[in-house]
């Protein structure tokens, strides 16, 4: 097996045991389409055959990314992200680099040199993101001029239609309505196992992705074990960082203190040392030193 075998091989296994539902619903050519008919319900010519999974894959890291991008043909390039309970218009900026690197690929992929006078061929882009939250008052499409530069004429631009939740009962559709319901019972029962099986319970129940969670029920309870063990990691993460910003802060404040202390005079480096016990004597004297050397 050649070195580049082997490494393709490696990140198509990262990516498969990182995937989060919204890409391992739509891994499956069937509901690929389902999704896409969604959105174009005129192009009766669509089928498995002509769509095609275009997504990046995350080489550098393990992080999990909610993108997916499909290209029907050579002529539509449909990148879908997924914006989860928290809204942020951020997520235009993922998907303007998201973008330029599918066309690097895409050029790379036809062979097309950007170099030469013919003018490349390249696919009409189709932008959207699917909200899983709750809608509120947010628009129904979002732009990197109106979110960004208060609406100014700039030399380049990004609108996205944003997709939420409705009354219809297509693919996407039932995507944000699992998700919702794992939302609910999240906060039933916290980041638990159960919370998980009452989630596939209620939409099986609903008729909510029931063929799919009926299918690959064990999967999606990997697939969401494994968010909540990252999620949990990052938290701990975050946590252990605040702690030690807290430590440093209250060090720094402490080394102010004993400074000030040494410069009085009044004190000897044993007394300080036992008002400021987070200060061991050799850091004193490396102070002491300091403050005599300035003196």
């Amino acid at each position: 097996m050649s070195d580049d075998t082997k490494q393709t091989q490696e990140v198509k296994a990262k990516r498969t045991a990182k995937n989060s539902v919204f890409l391992d619903l739509f891994q499956d050519k069937k509901n690929l389409l389902k999704l896409y008919k969604t959105l174009h319900l005129e192009d009766t010519d669509a089928t498995e055959d002509t769509l095609d999974i275009v997504t990046i894959d995350n080489v550098l890291t393990d992080n999990l990314y909610n993108d997916l991008g499909i290209m029907v043909g050579n002529n539509r390039l449909l990148l879908l992200l997924e914006a989860q309970s928290s809204w942020t218009v951020n997520i235009l900026i993922r998907i303007l680099l998201y973008l330029a690197q599918s066309y690097h690929e895409y050029f790379e992929r036809t062979s097309q040199s950007l170099y030469k006078s013919t003018k490349v061929k390249m696919p009409k882009p189709e932008l959207y993101i699917i909200y899983t939250g709750n809608r509120g008052r947010k628009p129904d499409t979002i732009s990197l001029s109106k979110e960004f530069f208060d609406g100014a004429d700039i030399d380049i631009e990004v609108k996205a239609k944003v997709i939420y939740e409705s009354e219809t009962e297509d693919i996407i559709n039932q995507y944000i309505i699992f998700c919702k319901v794992f939302d609910e019972q999240r906060k039933l029962y916290g980041m638990t196992e159960q919370t998980v099986r009452e989630t596939i319970r209620i939409c099986k129940d609903r008729n909510v992705l029931k063929e799919y969670l009926m299918n690959r029920e064990m999967e999606v309870v990997t697939i969401m074990m494994s968010l909540f063990n990252d999620e949990q990691i990052m938290k701990t993460y975050w946590k252990d960082m605040e702690n030690t910003l807290t430590d440093k802060i209250t060090h720094d404040k402490d080394r102010e203190t004993a400074e000030r202390m040494i410069k009085d005079g009044e004190l000897s480096l044993e007394k300080i040392a036992r008002y400021i016990p987070s200060l061991s004597m050799d850091e004193l004297k490396e102070l002491e030193a300091k403050i005599m050397q300035l003196a």
